[in-house]
């Protein structure tokens, strides 16, 4: 009975390292990117949105890639982003901010969350926030991102886009996301 219990041990730890070993590597053999502070918590996001938007949120007027252009993301928000070919589906005028919060549904803080605009933010009033203001989001990108207390971590005033792309990762269409700043994006050649 011993010397079974010996094999199945040892077993045991063979194929552990066996399995561990071919983990942690893409189909390219390379080592996966680590996560970076844009990234953390990111996995309860919600890649495709409704295409609604909050009120009071202004169209562009003259926005750099109308609704329609066809262009490519420059941000890494989460895996299979950058480098996407997107197509332009909403341009809006107003103030994103990076931000940090504590989700509603516990866990770590997530820090300098990309993006949430001054529509998505409780009682946001006509004046920008600060960076180091706090505020309650009432966005929901993510799980438990709704009623979280958050902090400002940067502002500015900018056009938004809303795309639809293929992420390039898993190859899945990921419609009305939300969102990207003009600085990260490119015409499309």
């Amino acid at each position: 009975m011993k010397s079974w219990k010996m094999l199945l041990g040892t077993t045991s730890v063979m194929a552990a390292l066996l399995l561990s070993a071919c983990t942690g590597a893409d189909k390219d053999n390379k080592a996966p990117k680590e996560n970076t502070a844009s990234h953390t918590g990111h996995e309860g996001m919600n890649h495709s949105g409704s295409g609604e938007v909050p009120a009071g949120l202004k169209e562009a007027k003259q926005p750099k890639y109308p609704v329609g252009s066809k262009v490519i993301i420059h941000a890494d928000h989460m895996p299979g982003m950058d480098g996407a070919k997107a197509t332009v589906t909403g341009a809006f005028d107003t103030t994103v901010y990076t931000v940090t919060y504590t989700p509603t549904t516990g866990g770590n803080p997530v820090k300098n969350h990309k993006w949430v605009i001054h529509e998505e933010i409780e009682n946001a009033g006509d004046k920008p926030f600060q960076p180091g203001d706090e505020v309650v989001l009432n966005a929901d990108h993510m799980e438990g991102m709704k009623g979280a207390k958050a902090v400002i971590d940067s502002a500015k005033q900018t056009t938004v886009y809303m795309v639809d792309y293929i992420d390039t990762e898993t190859g899945k269409k990921v419609t009305n996301h939300k969102w990207v700043t003009e600085d990260e994006l490119s015409p499309a050649n």
